[in-house]
């Protein structure tokens, strides 16, 4: 382990412990260093690679701060992961939409509102009968995100958002190239809100797979006949 590791870690068991918590302002640069036993350089090195993952907020001429630390927040870094995905690996993101997504949907049938389940019908109304492949990518990414925030799981809805926001291309991919493709999203996903409408958690949940296990079969083969595109 490096020095700037052992920075790292120390800074993270002092948040661990309960000595910084959501909010605190770290102590000076000196002070910590010299609590911690390590030279200013490998504290900062750890300070600036624990504000890339949002652990800690550097406030020009201000200080340093630990954040909110909420899943949201330090969620971001494996958003950052996902961006660099390949073809071939997205489609372990959508093994794992897989088994996250119809788990939130379920949850999502007990615990949104009647009005927000309306509202998703309203959203898939405005897509009209013809809608363009980008205008149903664009609602099918908020649709999943309402149902994801349905289900009152925060740190369930964050993972689900890097997820789900990020593997947008080869949804469009798909709807660009498989026949019916939209017309089988939006019947999928009436079918999604019409069990949640009804509260029936595990008809929502079995959409919800048979929804996602689509889009994960298309990608398996279309990367099979034609490989990455």
């Amino acid at each position: 382990m490096s020095v700037t590791d052992d920075a790292i870690e120390a800074i993270k068991q002092m948040i661990v412990d309960g000595e910084l918590r959501p909010g605190d302002r770290l102590p000076r640069e000196a002070d910590l260093a010299d609590r911690l036993g390590l030279s200013r350089n490998s504290l900062r090195e750890a300070v600036r690679a624990l504000s890339l993952i949002h652990v800690l907020d550097v406030r020009q001429g201000d200080g340093t701060y630990v954040t909110s630390l909420e899943p949201g927040i330090l969620l971001d870094a494996m958003g950052f992961v996902v961006d660099f995905h390949r073809d071939d690996t997205v489609l372990q993101f959508l093994e794992v939409r897989r088994i996250l997504e119809p788990a939130a949907t379920a949850m999502a049938a007990g615990r949104m509102t009647q009005q927000e389940i309306e509202g998703l019908s309203v959203l898939l109304d405005s897509l009209g009968d013809r809608p363009t492949v980008e205008q149903l990518v664009a609602n099918d990414v908020e649709f999943h995100a309402r149902i994801a925030a349905g289900s009152g799981n925060q740190v369930l809805c964050s993972l689900l958002e890097s997820l789900s926001s990020r593997t947008q291309r080869a949804r469009t991919w798909r709807g660009l190239t498989q026949e019916a493709a939209v017309e089988r999203t939006v019947a999928e996903h009436r079918a999604i809100q019409q069990a949640l409408a009804a509260r029936q958690a595990e008809v929502a949940r079995s959409w919800a797979t048979v929804h996602i296990a689509g889009v994960e079969q298309w990608l398996r083969l279309a990367l099979t006949d034609h490989g990455p595109a």
